[in-house]
């Protein structure tokens, strides 16, 4: 059955038919218009997913565990809320600024083939709160295991999403002969979060309510330092992000009858978003409560903060 992709590419729909359809660049060019306008909302989600995974650089001893409520608050950069149709593309598309999903205001016109129409709106979202329960546990050699799991939730008019995880944290100071005697702790972090979210696309004609799926893979290296003060521990994070993001709608839809075979933009994966990143937090202990906050620095910036059980 033919669907109608109408809130991703909007400015398209009521295009006449320019040819026959197989047209490959034709077909790179929509991908690309469709990653520039839905690409801020993976990579936003994606800078979520790579943060939360510590509070700490010491690892649980063995046997011990935490059981944390974190939730990751990701500010929407400027940058991520338009972007320009012209420069998205390889020329197919024309136009000017216009709104990203996360955007908001005025929108521009697209042009193909010298047929123009009105781009989407954005959803208009300033920041986006992504709440998991996160636990680990201690194993051997100054190891820990950590799983996180968010149920699918509703995230407000953008759809449901859902979500598991899986990280490991390692203490090397213990390997290193003399410098494993400050009063310090440094590991090494590792962590892949698999997100999958349904995204409404609406009807203007509120005739039909298509799904579209979106799909972000979150894989992040830290380097942790931390120093615990009686209850309370100061940490430092420096690491490296790497996002990627899959869309993919269920059976066909219809593009305005363009020249494109729109088969081959029922799945689409998004370029790799990969950026360097740091943090600072601190953790506070109250017996087995313990309370974290950080902020992370990086293209899409972070404030995660969080409350759990801990036994060392």
């Amino acid at each position: 059955m033919k669907k109608y992709l109408f809130t991703l590419l909007a400015g398209l729909i009521g295009f006449s038919s320019f040819g026959q359809k197989g047209n490959s660049s034709a077909t790179e060019d929509g991908k690309n218009l469709i990653e520039a306008y839905i690409g801020p909302l993976g990579n936003s989600l994606g800078a979520a997913l790579n943060n939360g995974w510590y509070n700490t650089a010491k690892p649980h001893s063995l046997g011990g565990f935490d059981i944390t409520i974190t939730a990751n608050i990701i500010i929407v950069p400027t940058d991520a809320k338009t972007f320009d149709i012209s420069k998205s593309n390889g020329g197919a598309f024309t136009g000017g600024e216009t709104a990203t999903i996360l955007g908001s205001g005025d929108v521009s016109q697209v042009t193909y083939s010298g047929v123009s129409n009105d781009m989407p709106k954005g959803l208009n979202i300033p920041v986006i709160p992504l709440p998991m329960l996160q636990a680990g546990v201690g194993l051997i050699k100054g190891t820990e295991l950590d799983f996180r799991y968010m149920p699918e939730l509703k995230i407000g008019s953008a759809g449901k999403v859902g979500l598991f995880g899986v990280g490991l944290k390692h203490d090397i100071l213990q390997w290193l002969p003399i410098v494993d005697k400050i009063p310090i702790d440094l590991s090494i972090q590792a962590g892949y979060t698999k997100l999958s979210s349904k995204i409404e696309l609406i009807d203007p004609t509120a005739t039909i309510s298509p799904q579209a799926n979106l799909d972000v893979s979150a894989t992040t290296v830290n380097l942790i330092l931390s120093k615990k003060l009686l209850m309370f521990t100061p940490y430092l994070g420096v690491g490296y992000n790497s996002t990627k993001t899959t869309f993919n709608v269920d059976g066909d839809y219809n593009i305005g009858g363009l020249a494109i075979d729109v088969s081959d933009l029922t799945k689409i994966d998004f370029e790799s978003n990969n950026n360097f990143r740091a943090n600072i937090g601190f953790r506070f202990n109250i017996a087995v409560l313990a309370l974290q906050a950080n902020y992370t620095f990086s293209e899409y910036p972070t404030a995660t903060l969080g409350a759990g059980i801990s036994l060392r």
